[in-house]
């Protein structure tokens, strides 16, 4: 039912990488400059309310990083870089863009942040799902 062109074009292995490393842009992009700015990701951690900031910025960098090197490579485990990305994502939502405890023009910025972390939880199931799919529909 799909135009065969639409089909080649996205069974290409340069597309399906593209597509993975656009969906993990934020995560990676983020996690480098956390990287290159430790004091400022510390007072990040720490402004949010979290104990052991040092701790968390640490585990902040390895999960965008590594969460994303598992996605972007393709290989067994994009499940689980999928899946860390998705929890961490889920996790910031309270933890940063508490819209309910904001008001006014602070609170309406806050809830778009969350509904596209929403969306982006969506687009990493959808990896892990056709990752794990699309082999078991190749081999029928």
């Amino acid at each position: 039912m799909n135009p065969n062109w639409i089909c080649q074009l996205l069974s290409m292995p340069v597309i399906q990488l593209l597509a993975r490393i656009l969906l993990t842009i934020t995560f990676w992009l983020s996690g480098l400059a956390k990287l290159f700015d430790f004091p400022a990701t510390i007072a990040e951690m720490a402004a949010n309310g979290l104990p052991a900031p040092a701790l968390f910025a640490a585990l902040t960098i390895a999960v965008q990083l590594i969460g994303s090197a598992l996605v972007i490579w393709g290989g067994s485990l994009v499940w689980l870089g999928a899946g860390a990305l998705g929890v961490f994502t889920a996790a910031t939502i309270p933890v940063s863009h508490a819209f309910w405890r904001a008001e006014g023009a602070e609170a309406i910025a806050k809830m778009h942040v969350a509904v596209e972390h929403l969306s982006v939880i969506g687009g990493l199931i959808i990896v892990a799902i056709l990752h794990v799919l699309v082999p078991q529909l190749r081999r029928k």
